[in-house]
């Protein structure tokens, strides 16, 4: 099994940190991952409020390499500053 911590800078394009998904996976050779992450994209999938462009392309590649999102949801956040609070995938 491999276990991956992930930051996915807001100001890089989201395509490069899919790709270092796809070779997690591809390591991990069908014996497990898990991954943790700061993505800085927001989902209804991970129970932010509304889903952005960034938030859409992950859902979409998570689901098509049959990932799974194990955020639960909540009423405390994971993440709070200046520009808003969330719940951090």
């Amino acid at each position: 099994m491999i276990i991956a911590s992930m930051y996915h800078d807001i100001n890089w394009q989201i395509d490069i940190d899919m790709l270092k998904i796809e070779a997690i996976i591809q390591q991990a050779n069908n014996a497990g991952n898990l991954i943790a992450m700061d993505s800085n994209s927001k989902s209804s999938s991970w129970h932010d409020i509304l889903t952005n462009r960034r938030g859409r392309m992950l859902e979409e590649s998570l689901m098509s390499k049959q990932l799974y999102i194990m955020n639960e949801e909540s009423c405390l956040t994971t993440f709070r500053s200046n520009r808003g609070t969330s719940t951090l995938t």
